[in-house]
C-alpha cells in the first residue's frame, strides 16, 4: 500500500469551528478554542499519523477584513497557508448564513491550484438548513469533495479523513509518529492562559489581550515546573477588568490554566501571572514581534 503525506490548510471565516475541527481530526487538543471570534491568531499544526500516511493539518486565523496590523498579519498567514498546502480544507458553519468572511475563503479556493474539500461543519446544529447552506457554498467554487461534519460530535469525521488521504500525494512522513503538534512549550503555555482568559473576560477585553511567557523552567529532581507570564492589555481600564475585584479574575484565569497545564505536562505547575498595559500593541510592529505575531 502506498504511503501518502502532505499539508492540509484549514481555511474559513472566524467562528466556523476550525480549531475544534483540528482537535477532532488529530484526536486530542492541540489548539485553543473559544466561543469568541478570531481566537486563533497564529498558524498551528496538528499531525495525524496512520498506516496509510501522515497528514499535517494547518489551522489558520479566520479570514476577515482587518482593522489593525495584527488582523492584517492574521489574514496574510491564512493566505500563505493556502498557497503552500497540498490540499485545502475550506470550513463553513452551516448553522449560519454565508457572510463576507466566507466569500474571502471562496475567493482563495477559486484561485487554488490544489484540491479543495468543503467541510460543512456544525451539522448537529442545523440538520435541514445545513443542506441549503452547503448547496449555496458549492455555487461559489469547485470542490474535489464535500463532507458534512460535526467537529463537536465527530459525525462525518472519518469520511473527511478518508477524502483527505485520497487527495494527498505519495510521500514519506514529515514527523515522528508519536508527534501530534510541533508547537513549542512556551507557546502552549501562552495559548492556554489566553484561552482561560477568553472564557471569563468581558466582550471588550479579549481581542486586546496578549500573553507573553517570561519563564518556563523545570525544577531538577522534582516533578515541578515554574512558569511566569504577563497578560498585556491596551487600556488601564482593561487591566482592572483582567485583575478583577481583589484579584479574583486573575486568580480564576491562573487556576484554570494551571489545571490544564498540569494535565499536559504530567507534573505540578507553579504559575505566576501579571497584568500590564501596552497601549495599541496590536498596531505596533515592535510589540507584535515581541509577542510572536510578526517576524
Amino acid at each position: 500500500m502506498s504511503h501518502r503525506s502532505g499539508f492540509v490548510g484549514l481555511l474559513g471565516r472566524p467562528s466556523v469551528g476550525k480549531s475544534t475541527l483540528l482537535n477532532r481530526l488529530v484526536g486530542q487538543k492541540v489548539a485553543i478554542t473559544s466561543r469568541r471570534a478570531q481566537t486563533t491568531r497564529n498558524v498551528l499544526r496538528g499531525i495525524l499519523t496512520r498506516p496509510e500516511g501522515q497528514v499535517v493539518f494547518v489551522d489558520t486565523p479566520g479570514l476577515h477584513t482587518p482593522h489593525h496590523r495584527l488582523g492584517q498579519l492574521m489574514v496574510e498567514a491564512a493566505e500563505g497557508v493556502a498557497g503552500d498546502a497540498d490540499v485545502i480544507l475550506l470550513v463553513i458553519d452551516v448553522s449560519k448564513v454565508l457572510g463576507p468572511g466566507d466569500e474571502l475563503a471562496f475567493a482563495l479556493a477559486a484561485k487554488a491550484k490544489v484540491p479543495v474539500i468543503l467541510a460543512a461543519n456544525k451539522i448537529d446544529l442545523a440538520a435541514d438548513r445545513g443542506e441549503t447552506i452547503t448547496a449555496e457554498a458549492q455555487k461559489r467554487a469547485e470542490f474535489a469533495a464535500v463532507c458534512r461534519v460535526s467537529a463537536v460530535t465527530g459525525q462525518g469525521i472519518e469520511d473527511l479523513i478518508e477524502q483527505v488521504f485520497s487527495l494527498l500525494p505519495e510521500g514519506p512522513a514529515y514527523y515522528p509518529p508519536e508527534m501530534v503538534t510541533d508547537q513549542e512549550e512556551r507557546f502552549l503555555v501562552a495559548e492556554t492562559v489566553r484561552e482561560k482568559a477568553l472564557e471569563v473576560l468581558r466582550e471588550e477585553v479579549p481581542h486586546a489581550l496578549a500573553v507573553d511567557v517570561e519563564l518556563l523552567r523545570e525544577e531538577e529532581g522534582k516533578d515541578l515546573i515554574h512558569a511566569a507570564a504577563t497578560l498585556y492589555v491596551e487600556k488601564e481600564s482593561q487591566k482592572g477588568i483582567v485583575i478583577g475585584r481583589g484579584g479574583q479574575m486573575l486568580k480564576a484565569i491562573g487556576s484554570a490554566a494551571r489545571y490544564d497545564l498540569e494535565g499536559h505536562f504530567g507534573k505540578q505547575v507553579h504559575l505566576e501571572l501579571w497584568v500590564k498595559v501596552r497601549e495599541d500593541w496590536r498596531k505596533s510592529p515592535r510589540d507584535l514581534r515581541e509577542f510572536g505575531y510578526e517576524e
